[in-house]
């Protein structure tokens, strides 16, 4: 590996701060340690360069903010490793029960993972000395969570963020979701975000208002053009005139046309249950 990946450890409001590179694309993954808890366990690719980290830090406990191969990529080998306590939203505990199946190119990039045994996070988790609220938070994975601590202000948001504008899509996500989630965690008194992509952002209450904000006008001017009639695919060429690299890969699991069909669905799924079908009222 050496010279394609490495890690970067630095501080940040008394959280270890892990930061794996993936050097030819320079994609980002943060594994997080605060209070004797690893929050994820970053891509198995990164496993040469983690191995100095995770044996030289002690944690009692890890937390996954969701199943994708990024965050428990190294689970396997750490449970091997060490004795303690896996942790994921109840919904993962069954995904990860069976060893991970991905498209090539995730494979190449951030490697697969292996099953391990999990435990079911509730809507509260301890560490040492401090209680953390869970909240469930679906949109880009189903079982994803994000992590909470009141009196310190900072919140770990997984993958819920990662830059504050959604231009591709994975087929899996959710676009009236992922904006719902962010209004849950905008009612919060948090202070500083800790995101598993973007690492630590000190304005990260401004961050995701501006990404909400970008959620709910693409959703808008998606059911604006659907309600004139418009096909969906017809609505991601207006809308997308970009055609990103990551699009060209096999069966098209990231795309644009899976923004607009999310919002479709949940537009089709309010109008047959009678339900104002509008962005700001999910």
């Amino acid at each position: 590996m050496g010279e394609w990946y490495t890690i970067k450890v630095y501080e940040k409001e008394h959280v270890l701060c892990v930061e794996g590179i993936l050097e030819e694309t320079r994609n980002k993954i943060f594994v997080y340690l605060v209070d004797g808890m690893l929050i994820d366990t970053g891509a198995e690719k990164l496993q040469e360069e983690l191995v100095g980290f995770f044996n030289g830090h002690s944690f009692d406990q890890v937390v996954l903010t969701h199943h994708h191969e990024d965050h428990t990529g190294n689970a396997a080998w750490l449970q091997r490793d060490r004795e303690v306590p896996f942790f994921i939203h109840p919904l993962g505990t069954e995904i990860l029960k069976e060893d991970g199946e991905y498209p090539d190119y995730r494979k190449i990039t951030w490697g697969n993972r292996k099953a391990i045994k999990t435990q079911p996070l509730g809507d509260r988790i301890r560490s040492r000395t401090l209680e953390w609220q869970v909240i469930h938070a679906p949109g880009h994975a189903e079982d994803h969570v994000t992590l909470f601590h009141e009196s310190s202000g900072r919140l770990f948001t997984g993958d819920l963020f990662v830059s504050q504008k959604t231009r591709v899509m994975m087929k899996s996500e959710s676009v009236p979701l992922l904006a719902a989630s962010l209004r849950t965690l905008l009612a919060l008194p948090f202070q500083s975000v800790f995101c598993s992509h973007a690492g630590f952002l000190e304005n990260g209450r401004a961050l995701l208002e501006q990404k909400l904000q970008h959620l709910e006008t693409l959703q808008q001017n998606i059911v604006q053009l659907y309600e004139e009639g418009l096909h969906p695919s017809d609505i991601d060429r207006q809308i997308f005139q970009k055609i990103y690299p990551i699009i060209q890969f096999p069966e098209r699991e990231w795309d644009t046309i899976h923004i607009v069909s999310s919002v479709v669905a949940d537009y089709d799924d309010r109008k047959s249950r009678h339900l104002r079908p509008r962005a700001n009222a999910l």
